[in-house]
């Protein structure tokens, strides 16, 4: 029996409420200072009520940002950091759920360890490869002397190189690995019934035709939900791209973002700022009201 506790419900409410205003209202002043002129944001005290200046403000951050090509770099980017986490996530999960070897165990907790350890701890060896991808394979050959062997045999001096700077797969590939995704699956895979796997053996599916046939089809909504969140943050990447884009009409919306703060003794134009920070948030924004139904049932639904 449910027992009714009006206070509880008043107090949970109002904890609601605060934690909606909280959210809302740095929100609410971006898009006010998105409406003012330069001395309107500049002036003191705030204004809370809007302006009439946003379409000229939005046409200026636009133009000023170079936003047609910052969107398609971080669209790109964004969409292939969610497949690739997608795919990566899966095919891991698939792995150690439903193939028995020894380490898969310790295969899964190293996987999950990684959580402890963001992007900017590993920032210094991650840039290291993207500026070389083959530099491992090229101290192997030289470990090994068989360089100078295939010098010394036929003249040619091997000299392995792969760089990745300013290009998408070195925007891309150091995102891909995710230990959420990989947990969010594997958590899915162990509810699926062993009649169903066993079912599938005696129809003489594979194992790549029961990840295909049964098992994708019945994680659309842990795939909808890890999607949302990974969209949401390879869209707001801003450190990875911001080292690994030397050429800044190469960068991605977050980085541009952050040139077109004011800087120096002028009057800073907060409003311009405001007004590219508000095109900047619509791309995930429509992503997240879009797929919330799929987004919560992924998170909360229990039985498939």
């Amino acid at each position: 029996m449910v027992e009714r506790r009006p206070w509880l419900d008043i107090f949970t409410h109002a904890l609601l409420l605060l934690s909606a205003v909280a959210l809302l209202v740095p929100v609410w002043l971006a898009f006010v200072a998105a409406t003012k002129d330069v001395v309107g944001v500049n002036s003191v005290p705030i204004h809370w009520l809007p302006g009439p200046r946003l379409t000229e403000n939005v046409a200026e951050a636009w133009r000023r940002g170079g936003f047609a090509s910052r969107f398609t770099t971080s669209l790109i980017v964004a969409v292939g950091v969610t497949l690739g986490k997608i795919v990566l996530a899966m095919l891991a999960a698939f792995a150690i759920v439903f193939f028995s070897w020894r380490a898969r165990v310790l295969v899964f907790w190293a996987i999950f360890i990684t959580l402890m350890l963001p992007l900017e701890v590993r920032i210094v060896p991650t840039y290291a490869v993207a500026a070389n991808a083959l530099a491992p394979f090229q101290a192997i050959l030289d470990a090994a002397g068989l360089t100078g062997l295939i010098e010394a045999v036929s003249g040619i001096h091997v000299a392995l190189q792969w760089r990745l700077l300013n290009s998408y797969p070195g925007l891309i590939l150091p995102l891909i690995a995710t230990a959420t995704g990989t947990f969010l699956y594997r958590q899915f895979f162990l509810t699926i019934p062993e009649e169903l796997v066993e079912a599938a053996k005696m129809d003489g599916a594979g194992a790549l035709r029961f990840l295909w046939d049964v098992l994708v089809p019945l994680s659309r909504t842990t795939m909808a939900a890890l999607a949302t969140i990974m969209f949401v943050y390879a869209w707001n990447q801003y450190l990875w791209p911001l080292l690994v884009t030397t050429e800044p009409e190469r960068s991605t919306v977050m980085v541009e973002l952050s040139r077109m703060v004011p800087r120096g003794d002028g009057l800073p134009e907060w409003n311009i700022v405001m007004a590219g920070a508000l095109l900047a948030m619509l791309p995930p924004l429509a992503v997240v009201v879009l797929m919330q139904r799929w987004f919560v049932r992924g998170l909360v639904q229990t039985e498939k």
